[in-house]
Formats: structure tokens, C-alpha cells, sequence
């Protein structure tokens, strides 16, 4: 059962693209803008008011767009005055508020709470349970994985919000916390349930409570090769861009020949 037309609110000032499916009990606000062959699935809210509209009759929501070939599955609650690049998707559960602007192909695990004010790069994998605090920056090609938070109030409770940076390609693991004004370099590997603070070189490998950098990344062996895996790039390729074609050649025709 789906994509029934059943209870589907769609507002007469969003624009919704051709070949867009919406699922039943999904609510779509003003303003939206949704591109071709997407999909939102049931139970979602797109555009969801800021917290003015609730006080003042001169309310206007601000534009939400969402580029092409989006997958949005149910229960997400996206936020007015966001934007996604083309081949966004979500896991079930995904709550993002204002102000988020994210790139091409990334994409968010189940339970993923965003909380705004961020900007991510293209090909951003999180994982299920992430949390990522505003005024957060992460780059191109960032993983985060399960149970992550990234906070941002360096004197809690105050009126400062310094976000964490993650450079282009790095790893953020399992159980990790990074703490307020964070600065991770490119191509970093943070380890399990470390408790991360300052500046951190490219190629890094954060280890710890509190977190140290322990050596360069690029001396980690791979179990299955005995190799270096690192830059991980060269050793992984599923989903990625260069599938197919290699991480070496595609770097230089895309901008990364310094990575």
C-alpha cells in the first residue's frame, strides 16, 4: 500500500516536479520546491514552518528545495529554508531543521537529527543516530557513523555556538563526540567512542579520551591486504564516483588533484 493519494496535503505555492511520488499522510508547505523523480514516502513533512509562523499573521514560509531523484522515507520532517542537492535520501525518522544546505549524493541514516544551520559537501554518508550540532561544516566525502554527536556550546548553558569542521574524505567512528570549535583535517579517521577536541592535520589518526593523534593515517594496514588503506579513496570505490573508473583518474578531471 502506497502512494494512494490518501489524506495528501500539498500546498497550491509548492512546485513539485515531473515524475514525483508522495506517499500517504505527507504534508508538503509553502514554498517547496521538489525535483523531478523523486520520492517522498508517507507520514513526512516537507517545509515545516519556522517557529514565527506560529505568531505572526505576516508569516511567509521561506523556499525549501529539494534537487532531482531525492528518496525521502517516512516520518522525515525537513525544515523551511533548506536546501539538497540532487540524489538526497533519508532514512525513516530523519528530523532537519532550517537552514541546512547539503550537496549532491548524500545521504542520512534512520534517526539522524539535524539540528540546522549546517553545511555539508557532496557524498556525506551519516549513519543511523547521528546527531549534528549548528553551525556544523563538513566537507566533501565525510562518513559519520552510528551514535556520533557533534556539539557547539563551548560554556553550556550560553549564548555562543561554535560548530566542528571535518575536512573533505575523513572518518568519523563509531560512539564519537566531537566537542565545540573542533577542526578536523582532510582525510582524518577518528576512532571509536573518542572524545575529540581542537585542530587536527590532514591525515590524522585521532584516537581517545580525550582524543590524541596518535600517527598519520596512511601507516594503518589493511587487515585484508597488509597494505596501507589509507587514503581510503584508492581502496574502496562502491557508490562512489570513481566506481569503475578509479580514484587516481577521476581526481584529476574533478578538482582533487591534491587529495
Amino acid at each position: 500500500m502506497k502512494f494512494n493519494n490518501i489524506n495528501v496535503q500539498i500546498s497550491p505555492k509548492a512546485i513539485i516536479g515531473a515524475n514525483v511520488k508522495i506517499g500517504d499522510n505527507t504534508v508538503i508547505y509553502d514554498n517547496v520546491v521538489i525535483g523531478d523523480n523523486s520520492i517522498i514516502s508517507n507520514d513526512c513533512i516537507i517545509g515545516e514552518p519556522l517557529n514565527d509562523y506560529y505568531f505572526s499573521e505576516e508569516y511567509e514560509n521561506p523556499k525549501t528545495i529539494i534537487g532531482e531523484n531525492a528518496l525521502i522515507r517516512s516520518h522525515t520532517i525537513i525544515y523551511a529554508d533548506s536546501v539538497f542537492g540532487k540524489n538526497f535520501s533519508t532514512g525513516h525518522r530523519v528530523t532537519i531543521r532550517e537552514k541546512s544546505k547539503f550537496g549532491d549524493n548524500c545521504r542520512l541514516g534512520t534517526v539522524t537529527d539535524i539540528q540546522g544551520y549546517v553545511e555539508f559537501g557532496n557524498n556525506c554518508w551519516l549513519h543511523s543516530n547521528v546527531h549534528i550540532g549548528q553551525q556544523s561544516k563538513i566537507g566533501n566525502f565525510v562518513f559519520i557513523y552510528p551514535y556520533v554527536v557533534l556539539t557547539n556550546d563551548p560554556t553550556p548553558p550560553s549564548n555562543i555556538c561554535v560548530g566542528s569542521t571535518i575536512g573533505d574524505f575523513s572518518q568519523i567512528a563509531v560512539g564519537t563526540v566531537l566537542l565545540p570549535a573542533t577542526e578536523i583535517g582532510k582525510h582524518c579517521l577518528v576512532g571509536a567512542q573518542s572524545l575529540v577536541g581542537g585542530k587536527y592535520e590532514d591525515y590524522s589518526l585521532i584516537i581517545g579520551n580525550p582524543g590524541k593523534r596518535i600517527k598519520d593515517v596512511r601507516d594503518l594496514k589493511s587487515r585484508e591486504t597488509g597494505e596501507s588503506h589509507y587514503p581510503w579513496p584508492y581502496n574502496f570505490q562502491r557508490g562512489m564516483p570513481w566506481e569503475g573508473e578509479g580514484f587516481d583518474s577521476w581526481k584529476k578531471s574533478n578538482g582533487y588533484e591534491n587529495d
